[in-house]
């Protein structure tokens, strides 16, 4: 795929249709907005941005350009992003994996170009500064995360930036978990993080977020925005549940195992746990967040 071509699908993000618009996936401030909401919404200046991607291992997309702001989401080393304004050590961002927008440190992004190769499979993987187990590693990449090989070496894919990943926990980038329950087992005691999705820190959206990612399959950020989004409803009878499918609360999302039992990421447990839905369901109902507001099963 020629540059152009490819600056253009970091910019295929779709905005949201109508008014009013989700301020989460609209690129849009009083001073500062996307050229292509021109008209649509006001703002003092319009511009196109500029295709970026992340080069940082991990970058947290916060609220406000702050390093103490809220987290909203994580993006991972490799995701695509259309920058509107570079100010203090952050940049206004949309996000190409969900159209989430908002500030990253400027210092994690870089050229669009080499595009990834290949595809972090295994949950961690360090970076080391040479193929040598024994070198102090620069750091980790999460599960999901995407990186560009240009040699291997002693087993070791040396990456485009720099830096030395085993190959065998990499994989093509269009390789695919079918087995989305799978990937998220794996996950089992990875702690609690509002705002998180790696392999590091997760909340309970952003694990359905990154093992239906594994699967190759496109999910929104946030769990409403997922019970709206995703699959096809079920009737609200827990009887008829089985693996894979979606248990949306009001603000809450969990992944079943089978007919029974609950996969999700939850601040009870503060860590991905698995337990019997109908023990998740009595717990929530009683700490004030309700029922059970849907069931989705996903084609």
């Amino acid at each position: 795929m020629s540059g152009p071509d490819r600056q253009a699908r970091l910019r295929a993000v779709t905005l949201p249709p109508a008014l009013p618009r989700d301020p989460r996936l609209t690129p849009a401030r009083p001073d500062l907005a996307d050229e292509r909401l021109r008209g649509l919404v006001e703002a003092a200046r319009y511009v196109p941005g500029t295709p970026q991607r992340v080069t940082a291992m991990l970058a947290p997309l916060r609220r406000a350009p702050r390093a103490d702001a809220a987290l909203d989401t994580e993006a991972l080393c490799g995701d695509p992003v259309t920058v509107y304004e570079v100010a203090d050590g952050w940049a206004f961002v949309q996000l190409g994996l969900d159209g989430y927008v908002g500030y990253l440190p400027a210092a994690a992004l870089g050229p669009p170009d080499p595009a990834p190769t290949h595809r972090v499979t295994a949950l961690r993987s360090f970076v080391f500064p040479a193929p040598d187990l024994k070198r102090p590693p620069l750091g980790h990449l999460s599960l999901g995360a995407r990186v560009s090989v240009v040699a291997t070496e002693a087993g070791y894919a040396l990456l485009a930036g720099g830096g030395a990943v085993w190959a065998a926990h990499l994989s093509a980038p269009d390789a695919r978990a079918a087995d989305i329950a799978g990937t998220a087992e794996r996950l089992v005691g990875t702690p609690y993080l509002w705002g998180g999705r790696s392999s590091l820190g997760l909340d309970c959206s952003g694990l359905v977020q990154l093992v239906l990612g594994e699967a190759g399959l496109a999910a929104p950020r946030d769990a409403d925005m997922q019970e709206r989004g995703l699959g096809t409803h079920l009737p609200v009878d827990p009887a008829g549940l089985r693996r894979g499918d979606l248990v949306f609360w009001r603000g809450h999302v969990g992944l079943m195992l089978d007919g029974e039992r609950l996969i999700h990421a939850n601040g009870h447990h503060m860590a991905v746990a698995v337990e019997p839905l109908s023990v998740a369901t009595a717990r929530i109902a009683a700490a004030g967040s309700g029922p059970v507001t849907a069931l989705k099963r996903l084609a």
